[in-house]
């Protein structure tokens, strides 16, 4: 199974708790804390993984080297892109 970016899963949460909200089973107020506490946890996970690709990106650099780094860094936005 293919692991949820923060955005997929802030998504999934708020149509969870949208879904909630119309059965009746939660008030607008406490769905509306919800969400603020999904869209935290969500910001956390999103930081979590910057820091992953900094620290891969630094891994690389101490290996290959300032302009192999930066070379391939432009080839896979260039891909990306």
């Amino acid at each position: 199974m293919k692991e949820q970016t923060a955005v997929e899963w802030y998504a999934e949460q708020a149509m969870l708790l949208e879904i909630k909200r119309a059965t009746g089973s939660i008030s607008i107020t406490n769905m509306l804390n919800e969400l603020s506490n999904i869209l935290n946890q969500a910001k956390e996970m999103e930081r979590k993984e910057r820091l992953k690709h900094q620290l891969f990106i630094g891994k690389v650099f101490e290996i290959l080297g300032l302009d192999k780094t930066v070379e391939l860094l432009k080839q896979c936005n260039e891909e990306i892109i």
